[in-house]
């Protein structure tokens, strides 16, 4: 029997294509990778497409395409759906925005797969070959993360300066008002075996890395012994952790000594009172300075995730909330607009109170649009607001106060920072 042949697409919102390609950060996305290496090669042949890289081969013939949605995207995947089906392709969709919302989906696609795929995509696999397939494929324990494929990067067109990407686990214990992985995710909290995720890393094809797990130091007895097998590879690589976590002097030097050069801490705002607002009670303002200082005195670089938009939020945040990094030479930071996801409390609650400015789903990105009223400006007074704190903090200025504060990895952290002006330059300033 022939092969079938399977497009698995990796989609890329138009809205901040141009502000992510200007960037010198950009990692290659895990999912589309990950889920191919499920697929039998005897019974299918793999195109894989990153939009960021190349265009959607509407031109050629497919069987199947698979596309992963996540909401800003989401819009834009419904109209490359349609247009693969006119050519008689099967569409099956699955990510973050079919999981939140899979009646708006269901319109768009011969098959869904909300949640978590490790089961339901390989079954899915095997009904279509049988001619047996159902509309939709739904994960109702959480799956296993032992004895997992590798992900296909082969298949994936390599770009200058790309991390790959690893989980070692999954979940998160936290339930802050903005984010959405507890309505995605299975609540429980999982690991994958540290032997297999050491013996995936020891044969990645480059020497950089970044952990895609919600909280890297979430299991702290886990991720020491990860951390130990880590040691001696000659990788570099980067996590996300939540900043309690690196009261623990002894992950934090371990980490180092297994090759991390950063760490993404969610700090989100310099305000307590905000922290509570967003049910992030974890994070103590009175402790950053302490821990961050603790952090650059294990080697180790911040990319410091800021938030703008809650409601305590006043025209005085970005001042303060700048003049706050400079003092805890915060080395890099991903700023963001308050973006109130779909199946989020955050949602939910300005939906109630009429707050809501749009459904155009593109807006969703977190980057380029205000997607609802705040509480104590206009909507063009917060896009201002974050714009000019943006410009004013990858400033050559700024970039300079932060890093001699630091003083831990100043040339990655200077060019890290260079990216990100960059794109404000080409993107913003220049209309």
């Amino acid at each position: 029997m022939a092969k079938k042949r399977l497009l698995m697409i990796t989609p890329e919102n138009r809205e901040i294509f141009r502000h992510r390609k200007a960037q010198a950060n950009n990692f290659l996305q895990l999912t589309m990778p990950y889920l191919a290496g499920f697929v039998s090669t005897d019974s299918f042949d793999i195109r894989l497409i990153d939009e960021y890289d190349e265009p959607v081969p509407y031109d050629e013939s497919f069987d199947i395409a698979a596309i992963t949605v996540n909401t800003p995207n989401a819009l834009h995947c419904y109209r490359m759906a349609s247009r693969l089906r006119l050519h008689g392709t099967y569409v099956v969709m699955g990510g973050p925005h079919v999981s939140l919302l899979p009646d708006e989906a269901r319109p768009y696609a011969d098959c869904l797969i909300p949640g978590e795929a490790e089961e339901t995509w390989p079954l899915f696999l095997r009904d279509f070959l049988r001619g047996s397939q159902r509309r939709l494929y739904r994960s109702d324990n959480p799956p296993t993360l032992e004895r997992l494929p590798r992900p296909r990067w082969d298949l994936v067109k390599t770009r200058r300066m790309a991390r790959y990407a690893v989980i070692s686990g999954r979940g998160c214990r936290h339930s802050c008002s903005y984010c959405n992985l507890r309505q995605i995710y299975h609540s429980s909290i999982r690991e994958r075996p540290a032997d297999e995720v050491i013996d995936e890393i020891a044969t990645l094809p480059g020497s950089r890395f970044v952990f895609w797990d919600d909280n890297f130091f979430g299991a702290p007895e886990y991720a020491k012994r990860l951390l130990k097998g880590l040691s001696g590879l000659g990788k570099e690589w980067a996590a996300q952790v939540t900043l309690e976590q690196c009261e623990n002097l002894e992950l934090l030097q371990l980490a180092r000594k297994a090759g991390c050069v950063y760490l993404f801490l969610g700090l989100e705002s310099f305000s307590q009172g905000t922290l509570r607002e967003a049910n992030k009670g974890i994070n103590r303002v009175c402790d950053y300075i302490r821990l961050i200082d603790r952090i650059h005195g294990c080697g180790i670089s911040t990319q410091a995730g800021i938030v703008f938009g809650f409601d305590s939020d006043g025209m005085d945040v970005f001042d303060r909330t700048m003049d706050a990094c400079e003092q805890l030479g915060i080395d890099g930071a991903t700023v963001s607009l308050l973006t109130p996801f779909p199946g989020t409390p955050l949602y939910d609650r300005l939906k109630q109170e009429n707050r809501l400015l749009t459904d155009n789903w593109e807006w969703f990105n977190g980057k380029t649009r205000v997607t609802f009223q705040p509480r104590r400006m206009s909507p063009e007074q917060l896009f201002t607001g974050y714009m000019r704190f943006r410009r004013k903090f990858f400033s050559l200025r700024s970039i300079f106060r932060r890093l001699c504060r630091s003083r831990v990895n100043i040339l990655q952290s200077l060019i890290l920072n260079l990216g990100y002006r960059q794109s404000i330059e080409r993107n913003y300033d220049r209309g």
